[in-house]
């Protein structure tokens, strides 16, 4: 007998002609707002942006049978629905939001629905950083093992409308954002945090915010789950104490009982047995961190997969695209794109890959978090440091800071420019054969560029264009 998904039905049923409300065009909610409409429901798409500005989203929607509420002062016509479903950067407690849910409208999202309604095991990943390599990590394991796997979350790639193809038997991988989690009533059967430290305080209203909307990816967790923790971050290690089903610690920093590194070896230490995995070094990808995403990759998956299947993944899989991406050699010069890096802690641990000084292009649009942590590493790392947007004199101020407290001489050449074209430039001009050039902002990327993969293409372009 063919298996039927019961809540997949259910929520069928209660969607056919009901009235949607969908805040926010784009990746994941344009495809949602075609499913909402194949299932019955009649749409309503709002977004603050006019259509010239959503350009190829508002084109696919158009011939449909899509009411539209755009541009400023969008959300007035957000009454009457029977169901709104937000996009993860609209804030729950908008006013006009709360004055719907009064009226009796249920706020939900794409993937709150789709985490209640999948029937495959899910795999959930957040953290502040090395999220996206560890999701893809896991899928990649998952799918060399021989599961059938699905990619998705805010990797890029929305699920939801998929939800008719997915078997019991699969494997659903999602990375899952604060944003996303915020109001999230419904956890994956396998919860993984890489790490935390602050982040996305532009629209957080406070670090505790934060990381209580990140504790959502295990909160609604039942027994047989399983929660994956970092025990070298104090934010991460103290959630133990709220498992509700099986927790996996893991550690570079110390030999504990779960996945840990024991001297060059990843290692699986359960019930006082010891399974070396891989030495790292055979790892393909650089960096530390990058061991730590295996490490946490394996602890999520070691018990339904084999030693091979690792260890096949670690030596062959070359990273993804705007995580230390090595772009072009030109006289000499290493040019790596590491436009992910949008907190001074995953720069951290970018510099931290390379055994040589670099020359350093950073700064970005203003998340309002510290930059402190900035000033050893660029010390400690950084040879020439070129800098760009709003949070350039931070990284600069943070830099002078940590010279003041050593009581050294700043004698390190700081160049602010005014866009990433006149940084590549100047970062080759000020370079000699042997020299490595790394974008690594440690910023968000909205003052300059949509998305950090806008940035990190274009900063692709101009060095190829040297």
């Amino acid at each position: 007998m063919d298996f039927i998904n019961t809540k997949y039905e259910q929520f069928k049923d209660y969607i056919k002609g009901k009235n949607v409300a969908v805040i926010g065009i784009g990746v994941s909610n344009t495809p949602l707002i075609k499913f909402l409409l194949k299932l019955g429901a009649r749409a309503t798409a709002f977004d603050k942006k006019s259509k010239e500005q959503l350009g190829d989203f508002y084109k696919e929607l158009e011939n449909l049978d899509v009411d539209f509420s755009l541009g400023e002062g969008y959300l007035k016509k957000l009454k009457g629905f029977d169901v709104i479903f937000k996009s993860p950067v609209i804030r729950y407690d908008l006013p006009e939001l709360i004055e719907a849910q009064n009226q009796g409208a249920k706020i939900t999202s794409e993937m709150e629905v789709f985490l209640d309604i999948c029937p495959a095991r899910i795999f959930g990943v957040t953290g502040s950083d090395g999220k996206t390599t560890t999701t893809t990590l896991i899928y990649k394991i998952l799918s060399q093992e021989g599961y059938k796997c699905w990619l998705g979350g805010n990797i890029g790639t929305p699920l939801l409308d998929k939800i008719e193809q997915i078997k019991r038997e699969d494997m659903v991988v999602l990375e899952l954002s604060s944003f996303q989690l915020h109001t999230c009533l419904v956890s994956p059967q396998t919860a993984v945090i890489t790490n935390l430290a602050p982040n996305h305080l532009d629209i957080h209203k406070s670090m505790e915010e934060y990381i209580d909307a990140k504790k959502n990816i295990y909160r609604y967790q039942k027994a047989g789950d399983k929660l994956i923790l970092n025990f070298d971050n104090d934010i991460t290690r103290k959630m133990a104490e709220d498992a509700k089903g099986e927790l996996v610690f893991f550690s570079r920093l110390s030999a504990i009982e779960g996945v840990c590194l024991i001297g060059d070896n990843i290692v699986i230490n359960q019930n006082g047995k010891v399974t070396q995995v891989i030495d790292i070094n055979q790892v393909l990808i650089p960096g530390i961190h990058n061991i730590e995403n295996y490490m946490t990759a394996i602890a999520a998956v070691y018990d339904i997969v084999s030693i091979e299947s690792i260890s096949s993944v670690a030596r062959s899989f070359a990273g993804v695209e705007h995580r230390i991406e090595l772009v072009r050699e030109l006289n000499g010069v290493k040019f790596y794109n590491d436009s992910i890096a949008s907190s001074p802690t995953r720069t951290i641990a970018g510099l931290n890959s390379f055994k040589q000084k670099v020359i350093l292009i950073a700064g970005g649009y203003d998340k309002k978090i510290p930059y402190d942590t900035m000033g050893p590493v660029i010390i400690d790392k950084v040879k020439r440091l070129v800098l760009i947007g709003q949070t350039g004199h931070k990284i600069k101020e943070a830099y002078l800071e940590e010279c003041e407290k050593r009581n050294i001489q700043s004698e390190m050449p700081v160049v602010e420019v005014r866009s990433l074209e006149e940084a590549v430039k100047t970062a080759y001009n000020v370079s000699i054969g042997g020299d490595i050039v790394i974008l690594s902002p440690a910023s968000a990327s909205f003052d300059m560029f949509h998305n950090f993969e806008e940035r990190g293409r274009m900063f692709k372009k101009f060095v190829n264009i040297l």
